[in-house]
């Protein structure tokens, strides 16, 4: 164990993980609370699709997996705090919000129309979780910050193979999030905003945390 946390001292960071389950747990258990409706007219307009259940339960693999794999890249861990400050800070923040502003929807369909083995898995879902604290979207947001660790990384970004599969994963998991009718159109605008602002942040600043240093030209 001592050997593995000198190689893998990044660990670390992951020990997020006791703040943030223990927060969004307590969250959940507040679901019978007074909450804040969220709803755009263009919700009502969105049809439900059973089918889109496989792209949102992939979101399960997809982000570990990136964070599997860049953990793994020990010659430029970097990429791996990244990606971490980006899901961490988001994450965080989605908690802050939840807390101060309870939230949630009243889109879920009372029944299902045809009875299949993909509406048998969001019956499943929504069951597990209840359709409180959601703005900004997580889904959407954790998928964002998946695919431009992806794009970004040195190896993968490379491959238009792996870009393209990402990038189609990444969409069909945001819509996803809208025809499975777990959250609002709201939700996954607030998702992709702040997406967008942290990759901003993460990726084009000059910290020094999160950009590689700057080579010195020769003879200084």
């Amino acid at each position: 164990m001592k050997a593995f946390f000198h190689k893998y001292n990044h660990s670390l960071v992951l020990l997020y993980a006791f703040i943030y389950m223990p927060w969004f747990i307590w969250l959940e258990s507040r679901a019978n609370l007074p909450y804040h409706v969220i709803h755009a007219a263009l919700d009502d307009r969105i049809p439900f699709l059973e089918g889109f259940i496989v792209p949102y339960l992939l979101w399960f693999v997809y982000v570990p997996a990136v964070l599997a794999y860049l953990f793994f890249q020990l010659k430029n861990k970097r990429e791996f705090y990244q990606y971490c400050i980006f899901l961490f800070t988001g994450m965080t923040l989605f908690l802050i919000v939840s807390t101060i502003y309870p939230n949630g929807h009243l889109l879920r369909p009372a029944s299902f129309e045809r009875h299949n083995i993909f509406t048998f898995a969001i019956s499943i879902l929504y069951r597990a979780d209840t359709a409180t604290n959601i703005f900004p979207s997580l889904h959407v947001y954790n998928s964002i910050a998946a695919h431009i660790a992806v794009v970004n990384n040195q190896k993968l970004g490379k491959n238009i193979w792996i870009r393209g599969g990402s990038f189609l994963l990444m969409v069909s998991i945001v819509l996803s999030t809208m025809f499975l009718k777990q959250h609002s159109v709201l939700d996954v605008i607030s998702g992709i905003l702040l997406g967008v602002l942290m990759e901003q942040l993460v990726y084009h600043t000059e910290f020094s945390f999160v950009r590689s240093r700057r080579r010195k030209p020769v003879g200084v």
